[in-house]
């Protein structure tokens, strides 16, 4: 049987359930950061709880720019093949 050559530097990541226990908890923090953020930004701390369909749109776009570009900066700091910041994700 010949071997298989993978293009670049493959690194294969193998999930256990504290790795996945730790990638969870990781996005999850990071998603309420972000979304949090987001509905700061868009309808304003005084009236997040008053926002508007629009506001309310504009903080689902902004959370999901958020964690694509934490996602990238993940990619660029840690594994590349991981949007994880944790190590060993």
């Amino acid at each position: 049987m010949t071997d298989i050559n993978l293009p670049g530097d493959a690194e294969t990541v193998i999930k256990t359930a504290a790795t996945y226990g730790r990638d969870l908890a990781e996005r999850t923090l990071s998603t309420a950061v972000v979304a949090a953020g987001g509905v700061a930004i868009a309808a304003g701390p005084a009236g997040m709880f008053h926002a508007s369909f629009w506001q309310t749109m504009g903080a689902a776009g902004l959370t999901a720019a958020g964690t694509l570009l934490k996602g990238m900066l993940a990619r660029a700091f840690g594994s590349k093949n991981s949007a994880s910041l944790v190590k060993g994700v």
